[in-house]
């Protein structure tokens, strides 16, 4: 059973069918009714060939009427001759056919509706005549140009006669693809009794994802669309972004500290190195993670080690340092360097989505921020050395007196990659129409639901943070007095990147269209599936808008 409930749009029917040329018309009209098209593709204006028009009074000042179809052009009209049309008048097909002449007769019809195209246009007589009923169904996506006309719904097995206005000519095509194509001036395409369908879409192993159910496209072309059914399918929801493999790369390990005694006289024992992470991220707070510097081993005090970074707040991340040896109290380790918070989401997809000659086109959401850097570990402090010059129990060869030396604080971890962002789901069009004028009589319309946007993929989580560098000890063969220095702080974690943003549900239209508004007159149902819903995210900046669900919609 659907999941959503569909909903039926009966219009009135409205008369004539009337054809909103606007600058078009122009082009695709003449200025009078002498050539051999004019009666056959409904050019000279009023009632649809073979039918009564009422006969009422023309109030003063109207201009003549247009003149009557010539019985030679009526003669190639399926539906005003019971006894089939000449086989002048065009090129007959039948899916069960296959003559390998290209006759295109009614004894030896072609079985390819493109090919009669091509051939009808190929003899100067732009008519195609083909069958309906059982097994007649053609599987393939056809353009018609302007000037040709086709007239379905005919009975092949009884001398090509016009069945009824129920029965149609079924043209359908592979899934994704959009069976119907009109395009081109100049000449008007004129189309009776067929059905169009556009066959659903669905998620297979990864294929036909967020793919569109699109019936017919009216490109740059003036139509006419007589007793014909446009019919898409339930559109293919999108993916949900994809997740990135893997952690973001992990912080470097601290650099220990120098044991005590190993500098020159009165020089300092230089602390642990600062380690680098270059995370590369594109953030503006900063794309790499330093641990602090270890303190150094001096003769009388062992100095501060330095804070690591990033620095992004002015409390707590700041302050991370160890302090060091002054002879009274003992030096201190550096602090671990804060870890982040994941970033925020992408944001969801805004819009309508857009409509071209390839068909329909939704909006993807955005990727989630990045993760920023963890923060470094705080550099340990150093260690004093020798207060004054002494004999060798300080220091055994006598001519060094730095102190042992802190660690540098380990590198913070990198932030991790922001979240892909879902894509937009397919969209259940009947026609779009690209700067086309539109004539529709007894016109249906039937479209399925739109599909859901994907859901945006997590963020990679964040990497590791490197230990702590250890402190400097004091010499190896071991002198009284001397202290060991002390550890860096271990690096921050990396935060996790934002989640993506949801991709754009798609739409369930009767009409796309771009140009002209198109009138509904000649349409007699539309009947309209639900909208897909927008990908959902936790964060309400997160979700993808919504499809629509409408008789038209106007696309820029």
């Amino acid at each position: 059973m659907n999941r959503r409930t569909k909903r039926a749009i009966r219009l009135a029917a409205r008369g004539a069918p009337t054809l909103v040329m606007m600058s078009i018309a122009a082009a695709i009209q003449s200025s009078s009714c002498l050539g051999p098209d004019c009666v056959e593709l409904h050019q000279c204006g009023g009632a649809a060939a073979g039918t009564a028009s009422p006969e009422t009074p023309d109030p003063p000042g109207s201009p003549d009427p247009p003149a009557p179809p010539d019985p030679e052009e009526a003669k190639c009209m399926p539906r005003e001759n019971p006894d089939g049309v000449d086989d002048t008048c065009g090129v007959f097909v039948s899916a069960r056919g296959g003559a390998s002449n290209e006759a295109g007769t009614k004894a030896e019809p072609l079985s390819s509706l493109q090919d009669a195209i091509v051939l009808a246009k190929k003899k100067g007589a732009p008519r195609v005549y083909a069958c309906a009923g059982d097994g007649e169904e053609f599987n393939e996506a056809v353009e018609v140009p302007g000037g040709v006309a086709i007239y379905g719904g005919l009975d092949c097995s009884d001398g090509w006669k016009w069945i009824d206005d129920k029965t149609k000519t079924v043209l359908t095509a592979d899934e994704g693809a959009i069976p119907l194509t009109m395009r081109g001036l100049p000449g008007i395409v004129h189309i009776e009794d067929v059905h169009v369908v556009a066959k659903p879409t669905e998620q297979k192993d990864d294929k036909g994802v967020g793919l569109s159910s699109i019936a017919a496209i009216a490109h740059s072309a003036g139509v006419e669309l007589v007793r014909c059914v446009l019919e898409a399918g339930h559109a293919a929801a999108g993916a949900d972004g994809a997740p990135h493999e893997g952690n973001a790369p992990p912080g470097l390990p601290g650099q220990q500290g120098n044991y005590a005694c190993s500098g020159g006289y009165d020089t300092p024992v230089a602390g642990g190195s600062a380690v680098i992470n270059e995370c590369g991220t594109p953030d503006d707070l900063g794309d790499d993670s330093s641990g602090g510097r270890g303190g150094d081993g001096l003769p009388l005090i062992g100095t501060t080690g330095d804070n690591g970074t990033p620095l992004l707040t002015a409390s707590g991340d700041m302050e991370n340092r160890g302090n060091g040896h002054d002879g009274i109290t003992t030096c201190t380790i550096g602090r671990p360097g804060s870890s982040r918070a994941e970033s925020p989401p992408g944001a969801g997809a805004i819009g309508t989505g857009s409509i071209s000659a390839a068909g329909y086109a939704g909006a993807a959401g955005g990727d989630g921020r990045p993760g920023v850097p963890g923060q470094g570990g705080g550099g340990g402090g150093g260690a004093r050395g020798v207060a004054e010059p002494t004999a060798d129990r300080y220091c055994p060869t006598g001519s060094r007196r730095g102190g042992a030396s802190g660690g540098s604080g380990g590198a913070g971890g990198c932030g991790g990659r922001g979240g892909r962002g879902g894509l937009p789901g397919g969209s259940s069009i009947a026609l779009i129409s690209l700067d086309a004028a539109l004539s529709f009589d007894d016109v249906i319309l039937t479209v399925g639901d739109g599909g859901d946007g994907g859901k945006g993929g997590p963020g990679q989580p964040g990497g590791e943070g490197g230990a702590g560098g250890p402190g400097g000890r004091i010499p190896p063969m071991g002198a009284a007095g001397l202290f060991p220095a002390c550890e860096g702080g271990k690096g921050g974690n990396g935060g996790t990147g934002g989640k993506g943003g949801g991709g754009q549900g798609g739409h369930s239209l009767g009409i796309a269209f771009r140009g002209t508004p198109p009138s509904t007159d000649g349409i007699t149902e539309i009947t309209l599936g639900a909208p897909g819903t927008g990908g959902q995210e936790s964060a309400a900046n997160g979700s993808g808008a919504s499809g629509v669900a409408d008789t038209t919609l106007e696309f820029n």
